[in-house]
This record gives C-alpha cells, structure tokens and sequence, in this order.
C-alpha cells in the first residue's frame, strides 16, 4: 500500500462572501462526503468539457415535488444532458408546478387522515392538492387523445410529441425544455407514474394508448454507436439507474458481432469464450442515501459495478452518500460558477430518430 503523505487535509477557514464554486475546492481536499461532493462537481465538470462524452442522467424517486425541477431545466437548457433517464413521477409531478399549482412546505409529524379528508397527499414534509395532480393528470390524457391510437410509440416519441404540444401551451415542464434542446427522454417504468393514469382516463374515452417497451429499449440502445465515450450521473438509484448502466454492457447485443459500430473502445473478459463486449463508462457521479450492504442496485458500489463491465476501472468514478434535495443544488451551482454560464454543444440524439 502507498500512502501519498502530499495529500493532506486542509482545514477550512470561514471567509465571507465565498463562492460555492470556491468552496467546492476547498471541500475537496477534506473527507468523508463533503470530500465526495467536491468530486462530483469536478468530475461533472470534466464531462461537460470533454466533447467526445455522451452524458446519461439518472432521476429517480419523487424530487420534482422538493423545488429539484429547474435544476434539471438547468442542465437539459445547458446541454449538460445528453439522454434523461427519469421516473414517470419526476416528469410529470414538475408540470403541477408549471400549470401555476403548488407544493407546500408541511411536517412529517402529521395527522394523515385528516390529511386525505382534506385532499392532500404527503411527501414526507412535502403536501401536494390532489385536486391539482388530478388536473395534471387530466392534462396528460387530453394530451394522449391527440395520438394516432393504431400507432406503438416508445416513451421517447411519446414524450417528445407532450414535449413540443407542453411547450404550445406555454407550460415549460422538464419535458417540454428537453424536447425544445433535443434532448431524448427514456422513461422505462412509464406506466408507474400519472401517465399510467392518465392512459387510463384515457381508455375510459375509447382511446387505447399503446407503449412498447421494447422499442422503446431498441431505441435507446441504439444511441451507444452515437457515442463516443460514456459519463453517466445518478440522483438516486431504481430502474433509471439501471438503465443507464446497462448502456454499457448490453447495447453491442443488437448487433450480431457484438460490438456496436463506430466504437474502438470494447473489452472482452480474458477468461470467457463469449464475444460479448463491454463499454464501460469513463466517468460516474452517484449521489444516494442507499448504502450496498442490502444488495440493492441503488445502493451498488462502482466497485461492483466495475466486476459487470459498466464502469471503467480506471475512469473518474466518485460516490457520494447525501440527500439529493443537498447535493443537487450545490452540484448545480457550483458547475454555473464554474463554467460561468458556458452553454455546451451538446449531442442532439433526438435528431437521430
């Protein structure tokens, strides 16, 4: 083992008027998660400077209701995004807000039934009007009654055609920003959210929407002989988090070598007789409050992950153990001081469909 005695902590000394960007520097060289976030932001920088790099970005669980959705805004505007992976919750549960509903700020000490005679929903210290979710809901199934209803669509034609019909409207959601930057959405447990319920309003009109998941896998596994080299970002963990790393290990089964065109990066395992290849991803930023020993995804190491194949050894990895409704605003704006409102080119996959 070698120990490097030149790194050594740096004891922070409380200044005004710093910067988060500044702060973020010092946070780097001290420990534990603080240490861990600094990273992120650095890793996250060095993506977004690196224009062979595709970025894959995970959002999970419900955030959008915590005041987290135009942070996202923020990156797709930015191009700090390539591909979104999201839960159906966090694109649809933003649009309450941008049809000019709200969340409130409530307890998690809380009387719950009085609650649900009231009409409101608890997220933990968050309270949301169902009379608004149900408009919003609604909102989507007049959406869907626009649709060819013989037609199979994936999640992302679906979501690009809510994005630009949002955008008409005037109603400047995290679907309608990414369908106005080109930014593909993927959102692999669709049915899981209020756009499942809206489908069902839906039906109850007549109207049969149709999603087919695995053209809606085909596609965005497609996008991997688009991509140069791989970083990848996750709030949270679930299925997005698992979708995005199988854009590493799984993409090269579409075709029938098993290496995916236009890539000179794939590895094989030394030991096997299989032809599989493997395109593991150069950089990942992971930020969760899930902990490996339970044997959970979302909780996985890239340690794991490295035995896999869906993470580079040798890459820019940094796992940082934080509420996301903390990290991601620091993330965030410690990457604007950074980059000092520098607006990357960005991938515009969207366009390859």
């Amino acid at each position: 083992m070698k120990i490097d005695k030149n790194k050594k902590v740096s004891a922070i000394e409380v200044k005004p008027d710093r910067k988060i960007s500044e702060l973020l520097e010092l946070m780097e060289n001290t420990g534990f998660q603080g240490k861990n976030l600094a990273k992120s932001v650095s890793v996250y920088e060095k993506m977004i400077k690196n224009p062979d790099v595709t970025i894959l970005f995970g959002y999970a669980a419900s955030l959008s209701t915590t005041g987290q959705w135009k942070i996202i805004n923020w990156l797709l505007e930015n191009n700090y995004i390539d591909i979104l992976i999201p839960t159906g919750a966090n694109i649809s549960e933003d649009i309450v807000e941008a049809m000019g509903g709200a969340y409130i700020q409530h307890t998690h000490n809380s009387n719950d039934p009085k609650l649900f005679e009231m009409g409101y929903n608890r997220y933990y210290d968050i309270l949301g009007d169902e009379s608004e979710y149900l408009d919003m809901t609604e909102l989507i199934a007049e959406f869907i009654l626009t649709l060819d209803e013989n037609y199979n669509y994936s999640s992302r034609e679906f979501l690009k055609l809510f994005g630009d019909w949002l955008g008409a409207k005037g109603i400047e959601s995290i679907v309608t920003i990414a369908a106005k930057n080109n930014v593909p959405i993927f959102c692999p447990a669709f049915a899981d959210s209020p756009y499942g319920d809206a489908a069902l309003i839906a039906n109850s009109k007549n109207f049969k929407l149709k999603i087919d998941a695995i053209k809606d896998y085909t596609e965005y596994m497609s996008l991997a002989e688009h991509s140069i080299e791989t970083g990848v970002v996750y709030i949270g963990g679930g299925v997005p988090k698992d979708w995005i790393q199988l854009f590493s290990v799984t993409a090269d089964l579409l075709y029938k070598d098993r290496k995916i065109p236009n890539r000179n990066d794939g590895r094989l395992r030394k030991d096997m007789d299989e032809t599989e290849t493997y395109y593991p991803h150069k950089y990942a930023i992971q930020i969760t409050t899930d902990s490996p020993q339970w044997g959970s995804l979302s909780g996985c190491t890239f340690e794991e992950a490295v035995s896999w194949g869906k993470e580079d050894p040798e890459g820019d990895l940094v796992q940082c153990y934080c509420d996301a409704t903390i990290a991601l605003p620091i993330l965030s704006h410690g990457l604007s001081e950074r980059l000092k409102g520098t607006k990357r080119a960005g991938k515009k996959l969207t366009k390859i469909f």
